[in-house]
């Protein structure tokens, strides 16, 4: 793991990605921030983004035909998520909800570094639709 220079464009990407909810892509993280920073550019957003993945604090969520979406690491920890094969919604679930996968089901002498867990569905509103 890196560390991360703790830049005011930094501290200020990391408090969007703290108090979003919504999983934002670059785009929208980027209008965030520049209500505080007016001057701050896209690209320092995407290398700020980079380096907080790099750093382990931010995970990507990535589906094909989309903009890469970004998630804060709570508590160090990622979480697993739901994710709406329609409108491409994706709801937090907690962890301890998810039952855990006995080390006798990986193979011999596997290492885990991470673990990203996603139920694809439908959410309400697309089922009634």
């Amino acid at each position: 793991m890196t560390m991360v220079r703790q830049t005011k464009q930094r501290l200020a990407v990391l408090e969007v990605l703290r108090e979003a909810r919504s999983h934002p892509d670059a785009a929208w993280i980027h209008a965030q921030v520049r209500q505080q920073l007016p001057s701050v550019s896209l690209g320092t957003v995407y290398r700020t983004l980079d380096a907080l993945v790099r750093d382990g604090v931010v995970v990507t969520l990535e589906r094909a035909g989309q903009a890469t979406r970004y998630d804060y690491k709570h508590e160090g920890r990622t979480h697993p998520h739901a994710v709406c094969r329609t409108c491409g919604a994706i709801f937090d679930l907690d962890a301890g909800d998810v039952p855990a996968v006995p080390a006798s089901a990986l193979p011999p002498g596997f290492q885990v570094t991470d673990v990203r867990l996603e139920f694809m569905g439908l959410c309400p509103g697309c089922q009634s639709a």
